[in-house]
């Protein structure tokens, strides 16, 4: 199933200070319903969403990247892809963001998705899809402006930096580290730096559609009782 979804959220910063914000993956992640980043390799995020609807649950692992940021323009283009953990599917996705400013205090994000997702997870429908893409990015937006109320945005430099903390410690180690890696040629030294965090609560598709969720398989319903009564009448 191929959908394109289109979400606009707002946040309460000028757009220089939001675009900073929002290009940090790293720090808005935990913003993000059922989203846990659990690494960082190079420009590649990789991490864990986790959906479910009644007693199912499904785990999308994957990994998202920038293929294309543009600071003075206000946009980017991100590729993302993940597939369920139990096998019932895969998503893949083209995400375009692009901020707009819409007062000196703030700054107006549209978001839009080509979706493609296979397997059982499909089964969902459109309808649903954009109901619950349109609610999590209230979320979001919710959860954002609640840890930029809290977080100064003037931390977003010195998040920066500590993302490339690892690697400085790493080249100013003790004199055993630093043989070590003349010895397997310095450039061969890992990249992939592990985020520890919470872990993340499941989206509960169920409670964010409501009743989209409900309108769906009210009808698989009442055939089912169609044929039930059917059956009865027979015997």
């Amino acid at each position: 199933m191929a959908e394109t979804i289109t979400n606009e959220f707002t946040v309460n910063r000028p757009i220089d200070e939001a675009w900073a914000v929002l290009c940090d993956v790293e720090r808005i992640a935990p913003c993000l319903p059922g989203a846990q980043l659990q690494e960082i390799e190079d420009e590649t995020f990789r991490g864990v969403v986790k959906i479910k609807l009644g007693a199912v649950n499904a785990n999308f692992k994957g990994e998202a990247k920038f293929v294309e940021r543009d600071d003075t323009n206000y946009k980017a283009v991100l590729s993302a892809s993940g597939r369920d953990t139990g096998g019932r599917g895969n998503a893949s996705a083209d995400v375009t963001a692009e901020a707009t400013a819409l007062s000196p205090t703030s700054t107006r994000c549209t978001v839009t998705a080509e979706l493609h997702i296979s397997g059982k997870v499909a089964q969902f429908g459109r309808g649903i899809m954009g109901d619950v893409s349109k609610k999590l990015m209230d979320q979001f937006s919710s959860n954002l402006n609640t840890m930029l109320d809290e977080q100064p945005t003037t931390e977003t430099g010195s998040s920066e930096s500590a993302t490339e903390t690892p690697a400085n410690e790493s080249s100013a180690s003790d004199g055993s580290d630093n043989s070590q890696s003349d010895d397997t040629g310095g450039a061969d030294r890992p990249r992939v730096r592990k985020i520890e965090g919470p872990a993340a609560e499941p989206i509960d598709v169920a409670g964010l559609a409501g009743p989209a969720v409900l309108k769906r398989f009210i009808p698989v319903v009442i055939g089912v009782i169609v044929v039930v009564l059917l059956i009865r009448a027979r015997r």
